[in-house]
């Protein structure tokens, strides 16, 4: 399998480009290195990769129309699968127009690519649980309205979902789209919540806790999403929306004390007000994804996070 895996040196992209390669696949990953979080942090995260000859790595932005149409017709990929974005709900309420051009815009380059492309590859993209915006009923399941965001990064992301929906409609192209649920795990975003509180509680720091402690997120642990994703790259045929979550929503005064028992160390906890763009949950119906990509997540937060921590300290943080 020859794929293009935009976005790869980040979290999930990395982690993906390693599976891929460990299954003797050849990669290449397109990625600009945003300084959102260290560039150091992300090309640690393709050291592994760089050592294999399967591997390749093209320095650019998605938004390059001219980049990417190259990068797409030099390589012909099987399949591509496009993971770069402009992350986290709470920047994109202070640079909505940063995430629309880059999160929206840079799809549609990815896409136009694509379809241009002969034959064409196999297309499977990044969602987000944040396109269900703030919602009572649970589980979340692929047939359920989407039309109420409440951030821009979630509208960013429910776009995407249409405009893949369009080239499939007009072109015929194969795509997937993939909704992530809060992935956790080695080579976490160092912005997000899990990465924070243990940096947080391993210095002996207050760890802010927005409102009561009771908001739930489905956790899913990252190994589990990757065998997700590749499961829908080899499986990508038609047009396809999936949950990738691990059904189990654990709230966040939960995470905390599980994160600090992982660590040894007793969190102290700060309360604050709860914060715009948060939802109160997040619990994915998966029964989709196994019924058609055979994908059953195994990790449980315990393990999930032991194993983040071994590597945490493996790393040195």
């Amino acid at each position: 399998m020859n794929t293009l895996v935009t976005g790869g040196a980040g979290f999930i992209g990395s982690r993906l480009v390693d599976r891929l390669l460990a299954d003797g696949g050849r990669v290449t990953v397109l990625d600009d290195f945003d300084p959102y979080y260290p560039e150091a942090v992300k090309r640690a995260n393709l050291a592994d990769a760089a050592r294999s000859p399967g591997f390749r790595l093209v320095e650019g932005d998605v938004r390059d129309a001219d980049l990417v149409d190259r990068v797409v017709r030099e390589t012909a990929p099987d399949a591509i699968v496009h993971l770069a974005a402009k992350a986290g709900v709470r920047p994109s309420i202070e640079r909505p127009a940063d995430y629309a051009d880059v999160n929206v815009v840079g799809t549609v380059r990815m896409l136009e690519a694509a379809r241009r492309l002969d034959p064409m590859p196999r297309f499977v993209y990044a969602s987000s649980s944040s396109v269900y915006g703030d919602r009572e009923s649970v589980p979340f399941r692929e047939t359920d309205p989407v039309d109420d965001p409440v951030s821009p990064y979630a509208a960013t992301k429910k776009a995407c979902e249409l405009m893949a929906h369009a080239f499939h409609h007009l072109h015929g192209l194969p795509v997937t789209g993939l909704r992530f649920f809060t992935a956790y795990g080695p080579r976490n975003r160092p912005d997000l919540a899990i990465a924070k509180f243990a940096d947080l509680i391993d210095r002996g720091q207050p760890v802010p806790m927005f409102g009561d402690g009771s908001t739930r997120r489905d956790y899913t642990y990252v190994d589990d999403v990757v065998g997700g994703i590749v499961a829908a790259v080899e499986r990508c045929r038609g047009l396809h929306l999936y949950n990738l979550g691990n059904s189990h929503p654990i709230e966040l005064r939960e995470l905390i004390a599980a994160l600090g028992a992982a660590l040894g160390r007793e969190p102290i906890v700060e309360r604050r007000p709860e914060q715009p763009g948060d939802v109160r949950q997040t619990f994915a119906d998966v029964s989709l994804a196994e019924a058609e990509l055979g994908y059953r997540p195994k990790t449980t937060l315990a393990e999930g996070l032991r194993r983040y921590v071994e590597w945490r300290r493996r790393a040195g943080a």
